[in-house]
């Protein structure tokens, strides 16, 4: 046999042998990359943390929290009765120079206590119709607690016969806001007698 032809017989039977090669043997030689990435892939850890309990107050603890929740609503409601008390005095102010009309309670014309009920009830808070029922129905307070807005009610032999708004001070004398009688307009006025006393809408502190 020529040896051109032996050679020839021997290539093609190698690569008659490297076909036969198991297929087991081509995965050995798998992407470096892509074997790398599968066998480094991030496993992922849940880490449980046990839940906090807020500590438990004591006793006292939890009466003084009592008292500060209190004391916050209670003064929540004291500077909100203050606004509709200086509301009222707002009100009254802008009805200077109507008329003054017994039984009147507005809006155009007045007698003492129906400014007074007007006025209230502009701001939100009901009083009743005479002066001598609003003296009744709302809290009495020394003459030196008055604040403007409070009311001035004028007594003669037990008898509440008129009432007013307090407005404040003018020449070391108390100044009320009222509608005095027949004849006269809304007005402000200095007090003119020593028999009243005060009274007000105003929370107790």
């Amino acid at each position: 046999m020529p040896h051109r032809i032996r050679t020839t017989l021997a290539v093609t039977a190698s690569i008659g042998l490297l076909a036969l090669v198991p297929t087991s043997a081509g995965a050995a030689t798998a992407d470096p990359v892509t074997a790398l990435t599968t066998s480094t892939a991030p496993t992922s850890t849940t880490t449980s943390t046990a839940p906090t309990t807020a500590p438990r107050l004591t006793a006292h603890e939890r009466k003084v929290r009592r008292q500060h929740r209190r004391q916050v609503r209670l003064h929540k409601r004291i500077v909100a009765r203050n606004h509709v008390v200086s509301r009222a005095l707002t009100v009254a102010s802008h009805q200077q120079g109507d008329p003054y009309s017994y039984g009147s309670a507005g809006p155009n014309a007045f007698d003492c206590s129906g400014l007074m009920l007007f006025s209230f009830r502009a701001a939100g808070v009901h009083l009743p119709r005479t002066a001598a029922a609003q003296a009744g129905a709302v809290r009495h307070i020394p003459r030196s607690q008055m604040r403007p807005g409070d009311l001035v009610f004028f007594s003669d032999g037990g008898h509440v016969y008129h009432v007013g708004m307090f407005d404040g001070w003018s020449h070391g004398r108390r100044i009320i806001l009222h509608a005095p009688y027949s004849g006269q307009d809304v007005k402000k006025e200095a007090i003119w007698t020593n028999s009243w006393f005060a009274g007000t809408e105003r929370l107790k502190h």
